[in-house]
């Protein structure tokens, strides 16, 4: 006798690059039902959840109101929003609904405000639900690789991820010239932006480190840029000459005085540009990652997504939001409170 597979009542919250894709997998998915759709802008509102996934109607409406959400009686909302609402979240949780999230700030407890944490923390007794935050990158490439690869050692010396995207293809004029600085001037905004890198992934380093029982003591952060020798024409406008066309960020975590764990991240829109550190960078192509894990048992381990760069602005939302969707299942199923990878079991997609 074949045991039906346990389904999972799931709500998206948000649908912008990476929520239109999870919600399109939501909806596709063998043992997920998508029972509603919370959406940001009024003119999405009362839409029909499959066409806005750019799939047939479902009969599923869109709604901006949180307590729409909560009469549904979600087993999971998939969190993607572009800010990071606690309100929200704890609301949420209360209910009883677990969440699944790609925010950042939710991926190591510890990296909390701890009042913050404590009310997290507390809605998840109160609603008996779970929360946990993953994606590409924090979380695939920083925490599910390494947990692997350091299954082989006995000792590890150094760990290095190196991160390489090429995001000229991307026709996302808000994300490249606003979120990310490219086209500007270097200036404050560059800086806020190298530090952003160490709330980001400083949490997810240290997440893996404690884990290994090698906590990191304190993160080393540094920066650079390229500015562009040319104008440069890319699918989301023009890069002006003597503008941000490339930026570079190196985070290091330090271990009893030592380097232990670095990541760094090599973003660019040309590689035709003068560096402000005065270095040849490298500069891969196609996108992907680069691991060298140092210990009893070295791995050099190299991620390429091996597609024309055309296609790149289709594939790329895939890398955030599939492993949250493949997360469904585990978090609803855990046991209450704010959960990190190393809470769960590996997570396996379904699909068949």
């Amino acid at each position: 006798m074949t045991i039906p597979a346990k389904r999972y009542r799931v709500v998206q919250w948000a649908t912008g690059n990476v929520g239109s894709r999870a919600l399109r997998r939501a909806i596709e998915h063998p043992q997920l039902d998508l029972v509603g759709v919370w959406v940001h802008g009024a003119d999405k509102v009362g839409r029909d959840a499959g066409e806005l996934a750019g799939l047939a109607p479902i009969g599923v409406k869109t709604t901006n109101k949180i307590e729409d959400v909560l009469a549904l009686k979600p087993d999971c909302v998939l969190y993607m929003p572009h800010v990071c609402n606690f309100d929200e979240i704890c609301t949420i949780l209360e209910s009883g609904a677990n969440i699944v999230t790609t925010r950042m700030e939710l991926q190591n407890p510890v990296a909390y405000d701890p009042a913050i944490a404590a009310r997290v923390e507390a809605a998840c007794q109160k609603g008996q639900s779970s929360i946990h935050a993953t994606g590409s990158s924090p979380g695939f490439i920083t925490e599910a690789v390494p947990i692997v690869l350091a299954s082989l050692q006995r000792r590890l010396d150094y760990l290095t991820i190196e991160e390489f995207a090429d995001v000229s293809s991307r026709n996302s004029p808000e994300m490249i010239f606003e979120m990310m600085g490219f086209g500007k001037q270097p200036g404050p905004a560059n800086d806020a932006a190298i530090e952003h890198a160490k709330k980001s992934f400083g949490p997810s380093l240290q997440l893996i480190a404690t884990a290994l029982g090698l906590p990191i003591e304190k993160f080393e952060l540094s920066g650079a840029i390229g500015l562009a020798r040319e104008d440069v024409h890319i699918a989301a406008g023009v890069v002006p000459k003597g503008t941000i066309a490339a930026m570079k960020t190196t985070l290091t975590g330090m271990h009893n005085g030592k380097a232990l764990m670095s990541f760094t991240s090599t973003w660019f829109i040309s590689t035709d540009v003068d560096t402000s550190d005065g270095k040849e960078w490298e500069f891969r192509s196609p996108s992907g990652w680069h691991l060298v894990m140092m210990g009893d048992t070295p791995l050099d381990v190299q991620i390429f997504y091996p597609i024309p760069l055309e296609d790149y602005a289709n594939m790329t939302p895939n890398l955030t939001a599939h492993r949250p969707i493949n997360a469904v299942p585990y978090v609803c199923d855990a046991t209450p409170g704010i959960k990190t990878i190393v809470d769960l079991p590996q997570i396996i997609a379904k699909l068949g």
